[in-house]
Protein backbone atom coordinates (compact mmCIF):
# COMPACT_ATOMS: atom_id res chain seq x y z
CA UNK A 1 0.00 0.00 0.00
CA UNK A 2 1.43 3.46 -0.82
CA UNK A 3 0.96 6.28 0.64
CA UNK A 4 0.58 10.02 -0.84
CA UNK A 5 2.82 12.71 1.02
CA UNK A 6 0.62 15.50 2.50
CA UNK A 7 2.07 17.88 -0.07
CA UNK A 8 0.40 16.02 -2.95
CA UNK A 9 -3.07 15.83 -0.98
CA UNK A 10 -4.63 19.03 -1.82
CA UNK A 11 -6.56 20.40 1.21
CA UNK A 12 -10.25 20.14 1.62
CA UNK A 13 -12.27 22.21 2.79
CA UNK A 14 -14.09 21.89 5.60
CA UNK A 15 -17.84 22.43 5.48
CA UNK A 16 -17.93 24.89 8.66
CA UNK A 17 -15.52 26.88 6.00
CA UNK A 18 -17.67 25.93 2.60
CA UNK A 19 -20.77 27.22 4.83
CA UNK A 20 -18.91 30.67 5.54
CA UNK A 21 -17.91 31.29 2.55
CA UNK A 22 -20.71 30.93 0.59
CA UNK A 23 -22.77 33.04 2.90
CA UNK A 24 -20.46 35.65 2.98
CA UNK A 25 -20.80 35.23 -0.97
CA UNK A 26 -24.09 35.22 -1.58
CA UNK A 27 -24.92 38.04 1.28
CA UNK A 28 -22.44 40.18 -0.03
CA UNK A 29 -24.22 39.57 -3.88
CA UNK A 30 -27.35 40.63 -2.62
CA UNK A 31 -25.83 43.87 -0.79
CA UNK A 32 -26.97 43.01 2.22
CA UNK A 33 -25.39 43.35 5.51
CA UNK A 34 -24.98 40.70 8.42
CA UNK A 35 -28.12 42.38 10.38
CA UNK A 36 -30.38 41.99 6.64
CA UNK A 37 -29.46 38.38 6.68
CA UNK A 38 -29.99 38.39 10.33
CA UNK A 39 -33.81 39.55 9.98
CA UNK A 40 -34.71 37.77 6.53
CA UNK A 41 -33.60 34.60 8.26
CA UNK A 42 -35.13 35.40 11.76
CA UNK A 43 -31.67 35.27 13.76
CA UNK A 44 -29.65 37.53 15.64
CA UNK A 45 -27.11 39.55 13.74
CA UNK A 46 -24.25 37.92 15.65
CA UNK A 47 -24.96 34.53 15.15
CA UNK A 48 -24.43 35.35 11.20
CA UNK A 49 -21.24 36.69 12.05
CA UNK A 50 -19.76 33.62 14.61
CA UNK A 51 -20.96 31.56 11.02
CA UNK A 52 -19.36 33.88 8.89
CA UNK A 53 -15.88 33.32 11.36
CA UNK A 54 -16.65 29.51 11.63
CA UNK A 55 -17.27 29.65 15.02
CA UNK A 56 -20.57 28.18 15.08
CA UNK A 57 -21.67 24.60 14.61
CA UNK A 58 -24.68 25.22 13.34
CA UNK A 59 -28.03 23.13 13.39
CA UNK A 60 -29.71 22.01 10.00
CA UNK A 61 -33.24 24.12 11.08
CA UNK A 62 -31.03 27.56 11.01
CA UNK A 63 -29.23 25.74 7.93
CA UNK A 64 -32.30 25.85 5.78
CA UNK A 65 -33.24 29.66 7.49
CA UNK A 66 -30.18 31.08 6.61
CA UNK A 67 -31.08 29.12 2.62
CA UNK A 68 -34.35 30.20 2.49
CA UNK A 69 -32.94 33.52 3.21
CA UNK A 70 -30.69 33.89 1.04
CA UNK A 71 -33.28 32.00 -1.61
CA UNK A 72 -31.19 29.43 -2.34
CA UNK A 73 -31.16 24.91 -1.13
CA UNK A 74 -29.71 24.11 1.90
CA UNK A 75 -26.90 22.22 0.01
CA UNK A 76 -25.54 25.35 -2.10
CA UNK A 77 -24.20 26.44 1.30
CA UNK A 78 -22.12 23.52 1.40
CA UNK A 79 -20.93 23.35 -2.17
CA UNK A 80 -17.19 24.51 -3.07
CA UNK A 81 -17.35 27.74 -5.10
CA UNK A 82 -15.69 27.88 -7.72
CA UNK A 83 -14.17 31.29 -7.52
CA UNK A 84 -12.82 30.19 -3.84
CA UNK A 85 -10.86 26.86 -5.22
Amino acid sequence: MSVRPATAVRKQQSARELLALNVIALRHGKGWSQEALALAAGLHRTFIAHVERKARNISLDNLERIAAALDVAPGELLKPRRDSA
